[in-house]
């Protein structure tokens, strides 16, 4: 009987199948091996910084919601009838517009399309806009860039309404709800303008200062809609309609974004639930980073990666600036009236942060990665910043002398230091892969939060 090659087993070829199984075998469990080591190094970081998960906020009201989501479109309740919350923090831009500096009053258009309209006074608004992600937290109680606004019912609300700051509010965020309408720039509108009817806007006529006063005409504007008045009673059964005021507005808008604006079903809150699989092995060694040599943590602290408190980052000062120190933004010194304070800006968290360009108070970066790197090395990009990356409109507006760029660096938070030598491309591109990871699904498609039509019959168009 003949046998064939094929089938004759000598000892040397058991000898390499037995070590390729070997060498299969023990590369399959470094593997896993080094995946363990990777979680054990990576929630041992979290542990360390006491990094837990997000106690979302309770269930809102349905009525109150249903009141917001309205409201949260309603161009009824800006002086001129011609913008709505919505314009500013579109729930198709990240809740935001996706412009460095927002347009409001003179201008039309939404998000980046957004435009001077012909003939129309217009100015910039100061500031980026602020996303609205997760800001119905409790850990969140301070306000817009500068920290201007906020509180809790237990130790009271502060605004630039001062002593006019109502204090019945149950959060910060619906404290924050009231003040888009009293700026002459932004909802409100100026002093002989027009509304969408041609009529006179009897609201822009009010000072800057007016706080009540503008509050009661708009409140007066929503419960002139039978659509509202229906609303409002569902909302608050019992209360008379003579007893409506702006906080009942507040608090429905602020019902209607903690409902539709909380995150927190992004790859990273099903890691700390838990599942190692929920972050990429890039994702995890850039976490690491975050965590550790890179210092992210420093400032970005905390399940929501903000310490909520005010840093200088030597921002680039590029575009219209702020108040009296215009051209330049000096942030929260504007507000503490401390030097000190110059330049300091609150920490931005990174919840959703891929669906938020352009970056930082002024909407100074159009990338994230440029971001990334302005924080590793504020010194060459200051030095190498191109100011094309902004609106045309506001490129020729950086401030970039000597004198500014050295009071950003010499000054500027050592919290921005980071440990050993400088990341590499491949470790910039790990922490941008843990950055992504941050971003919750549920939020890229918000379109279905879109309300048919409005009890004020306006058009929903921007």
């Amino acid at each position: 009987m003949m046998l064939t090659l094929s089938k004759i087993k000598t000892p040397s070829r058991q000898l390499t199948l037995l070590t390729s199984l070997s060498l299969c075998a023990l590369t399959a469990s470094a593997t896993e091996l080094n995946a363990q080591s990777l979680d054990q190094k990576l929630r041992m970081k979290l542990t360390h910084h006491n990094i837990s998960q997000v106690t979302p906020p309770p269930p809102q009201s349905p009525a109150l919601v249903a009141l917001g989501r309205n409201l949260f479109f309603e161009k009824e309740i800006s002086g001129r009838r011609n913008m709505s919350c919505s314009t500013c923090h579109s729930p198709m831009l990240g809740s935001a517009d996706g412009q460095s500096q927002s347009r409001g009053q003179g201008a039309i258009g939404l998000g980046p399309a957004r435009r001077q309209k012909a003939d129309e006074f217009f100015q910039f608004l100061p500031r980026n806009t602020p996303s609205l992600w997760n800001r119905g937290v409790k850990q969140w109680t301070t306000m817009f860039w500068d920290g201007r606004l906020g509180g809790t019912p237990q130790t009271g609300f502060f605004s630039p309404a001062g002593a006019d700051t109502p204090q019945t509010f149950s959060s910060a965020l619906a404290a924050f709800a009231i003040m888009p309408v009293t700026p002459d720039e932004e909802m409100r509108g100026f002093p002989g303008q027009l509304d969408a009817f041609g009529q006179v806007n009897e609201i822009g006529e009010l000072g800057n200062e007016d706080f009540i006063q503008i509050w009661d005409l708009v409140t007066a504007r929503v419960t002139n809609h039978d659509g509202y008045n229906t609303l409002l009673a569902d909302a608050f059964p019992g209360v008379p309609e003579s007893e409506l005021d702006i906080s009942h507005i507040s608090e429905a808008l602020g019902a209607f974004m903690t409902d539709e604006f909380t995150a927190l079903n992004s790859p990273f809150d099903r890691y700390l639930k838990g599942n190692n699989k929920a972050l990429s092995k890039r994702a995890k060694q850039g976490a690491l980073l975050f965590y550790g040599r890179a210092n992210c943590v420093n400032c970005h602290s905390g399940a929501l990666q903000t310490d909520l408190d005010f840093h200088n980052i030597a921002a680039p000062q590029v575009g219209t600036g702020r108040g009296d120190a215009a051209p330049l933004d000096i942030g929260r010194g504007a507000i503490t009236e401390n030097p000190a304070d110059n330049f300091k800006f609150r920490t931005p968290s990174l919840r959703n942060i891929t669906l938020e360009a352009p970056y930082f108070h002024n909407g100074a970066f159009a990338k994230l990665t440029d971001a990334v790197r302005h924080h590793l090395d504020p010194q060459a990009s200051l030095a190498n910043y191109d100011a094309s990356q902004i609106e045309p409109e506001l490129a020729g507006m950086f401030v970039n002398d000597a004198d500014t760029i050295n009071t950003l660096l010499t000054t500027r938070s050592p919290k921005l230091n980071i440990s050993g030598a400088p990341l590499s491309e491949r470790e910039i591109s790990q922490i941008l892969a843990f950055l992504s990871a941050l971003t919750d699904p549920d939020s890229l498609n918000k379109l279905d939060i879109v309300p048919d039509n409005l009890p004020s019959g306006l058009t929903l168009a921007d």
